[in-house]
């Protein structure tokens, strides 16, 4: 960066007029590092809770007397990708929640682990990430990473879920030191991996090798 290079500035956010329920298309004007205005276009929910976060995304550690640590990943249908995803149970925050209150809830709702409070059941929140962006390029959504404890016994029975009318979810539970490769599998089989989890499961199998 040269020394007359400034920091870049939002100078003004411009609604378009549509008929979305959920998401709005807004035209932001700016000025880039060398001061030229510049136009950018991008897309953002509505309404966002007021604690400033949009979502978040599960990372759930099933830990098992006699079985490997395990994480839940699940396969559904997004119509912007026009494929079934492979990702992480996830949510939108309610207003009024905090990022852990809703993976709880959201864990016990996409896979029936834990009792979806705080405090009670099985499960428990290990950590909390920092505010994550998503595509930044695209929009300014943003996420939380809650890592979830779960702590199973023996004979634990697998739960069932307790999805919406409408959700079709479905879930599967694999090996953390299997998951780089099950990802692959579902790849050549035609399914859409998100980013995410995709490069958790990078990062694990890169720390296997430099360990």
């Amino acid at each position: 960066m040269s020394s007359k290079a400034q920091e870049p500035q939002i100078l003004s956010v411009e609604e378009y007029k549509t008929d979305a329920k959920w998401l709005k298309l807004e035209n932001i004007k700016w000025k880039d590092q060398e001061g030229k205005e510049r136009a950018w276009e991008v897309a953002n929910r509505t309404k966002r809770p007021k604690a400033g976060v949009d979502s978040v995304h599960i990372l759930a550690l099933l830990h098992h007397p006699s079985k490997p640590v395990s994480t839940i990943i699940i396969e559904q249908y997004r119509p912007p990708a026009e494929a079934t995803v492979i990702e992480l149970p996830a949510g939108l925050v309610d207003e009024g929640e905090d990022a852990g209150t809703t993976a709880l809830r959201e864990l016990h709702e996409e896979t029936g682990y834990g009792s979806g409070k705080s405090g009670e059941g099985n499960a428990s929140v290990k950590e909390v990430s920092d505010i994550l962006v998503k595509d930044p390029g695209m929009s300014g959504a943003n996420m939380r990473l809650v890592i979830v404890d779960v702590k199973l016994g023996e004979n634990d029975p697998d739960p069932e879920q307790k999805l919406d009318p409408g959700e079709h979810i479905i879930k599967r539970v694999v090996a953390l030191k299997d998951l780089h490769s099950t990802l692959k599998d579902y790849s050549k089989k035609g399914f859409a991996i998100d980013a995410l989890v995709s490069s958790i499961a990078q990062g694990w199998e890169l720390s296997k090798q430099f360990s």
